[in-house]
């Protein structure tokens, strides 16, 4: 069975979502990663009988030195894939050089990369927004795009029903994108 390592910083929600979709049908999590200790997302896990590291970046000098030990963590557990499923890190090449990985994104990219991309989405004059689910490369947000679906804004959502329909597309893409690569090679 293909092994997944998971990396997450919050809730956790598209963590769970992978667990409950992915996690011993298509592939196995055999570690979930978190640089926050007080992330929901620990406890989905542990539910779920995954192992959990906390690799807290507070502890560390630079991204860099940060990035060295994710990977020698990663490494550990010779994963055919890292998921970053809500990794709220800006990776720098010292992971995506030597780990093979996909991220979502709450955008259609090349739209909004980086931090706060719902909300930009939201306040855009953009009339199509969604999801994506791409490749991790040096570049922030930058990797090939490996599956994208989208909808049509509706001028009268909030920006919390705009958020629901973000997280909806998440959790049915990523698991898609996960076993369309798992099953590919």
């Amino acid at each position: 069975m293909k092994k997944i390592v998971a990396l997450f910083s919050g809730e956790g929600t598209n963590l769970a979502n992978l667990i409950e979709k992915i996690h011993l049908k298509h592939g196995m999590i055999v570690c979930a990663i978190t640089n926050n200790p007080q992330a929901g997302g620990i406890a989905k896990a542990r539910a779920a009988h995954i192992p959990v590291e906390i690799l807290d970046h507070r502890d560390f000098q630079s991204r860099e030195a940060y990035d060295a030990t994710l990977v020698e963590l990663i490494s550990e557990y010779n994963p055919d894939l890292v998921v970053l499923c809500g990794f709220m890190r800006i990776l720098t090449p010292v992971f995506t050089s030597q780990v093979r990985s996909i991220n979502l994104h709450p955008s259609l990219l090349p739209a909004f990369k980086g931090t706060n991309a719902i909300k930009r989405s939201f306040e855009s004059e953009e009339k199509v927004c969604g999801v994506s689910v791409h490749w991790v490369t040096d570049e922030l947000d930058g990797g090939e795009i490996i599956l994208q679906k989208s909808f049509t804004k509706n001028s009268l959502d909030t920006l919390e029903e705009f958020s629901a329909k973000i997280r909806a597309i998440e959790h049915e893409i990523l698991p898609l994108s996960v076993i369309k690569i798992l099953g590919d090679h």
